[in-house]
């Protein structure tokens, strides 16, 4: 249903592009990687943008004691509308189709992991590793910005806003090592799917992603 909806706004707005007086195109870069945008008028103050942006990037991470390598992969679509009632000056709404995720591998503390208030020695966990993903693939958006794609001549624009990706859907698995013994390992198990709820709770905050975008446009 919600990639039908979405095949449907974006035929709608591509219609629309068809009786613009005013087209452009841009490209920009932010906190959803580096993209670009196509742009078109469908009233006075009232412009249509449908885009797409992406990038990988690894960092660090610590929740519950845990330490990640994470890698951050951003895949996110736009389907816009812009308001321009002030100039360039604008309010912005729609919606973002994305794909985000964040591939997780564990690392051990000092030479131990600690799940669920229990303590494993390295050589008992063979391999931790996860992934997060974004709980609403169709995110609604609303944000401000300023400038506009279909504005005629070579000019920038900037949008500051938030899209709701809903909680998070995590998973989290362990391997046994080759010290584990058979107890040691169903414990393990065990105390690894507790700890992936906790990993879920701490990430909740992520239900708001903070949009932060400049780009350069080109308008005709």
């Amino acid at each position: 249903m919600k990639t039908l909806s979405s095949a449907l706004l974006a035929s709608v707005l591509f219609a629309a592009a068809g009786n613009a007086q005013a087209f452009g195109v841009g490209a920009r870069a932010g906190t959803t990687g580096f993209g670009g945008d196509i742009g078109f008028s469908l009233a006075p103050t009232l412009l249509a943008r449908v885009g797409l942006a992406g990038g990988n990037y690894s960092t660090n991470l610590s929740a519950n004691g845990i330490d990640y390598d994470a890698k951050f992969k951003s895949a996110v679509g736009s389907l816009l509308i812009d308001w321009s009632p002030l100039g360039p000056f604008r309010l912005t709404a729609g919606f973002m189709p994305n794909n985000n995720k964040i591939d997780l591998t564990g690392k051990a503390q000092n030479g131990s992991y600690n799940f669920n208030g229990n303590t494993y020695q390295a050589s008992d966990v063979g391999s931790l590793s996860g992934s997060v993903k974004t709980g609403n693939r169709f995110a609604p958006y609303v944000g401000i910005g300023y400038g506009n794609v279909a504005t005629a001549g070579i000019n920038f624009y900037a949008d500051l806003g938030v899209m709701y990706t809903g909680s998070p859907k995590t998973s989290l698995s362990a391997a046994c090592g080759p010290t584990a013994s058979a107890g040691t390992c169903n414990q393990l198990q065990a105390d690894v799917a507790a700890e992936q709820g906790r990993l879920g709770d701490d990430l909740r905050f992520a239900r708001w992603y903070p949009i932060a975008t400049i780009g350069v446009t080109i308008g005709f």
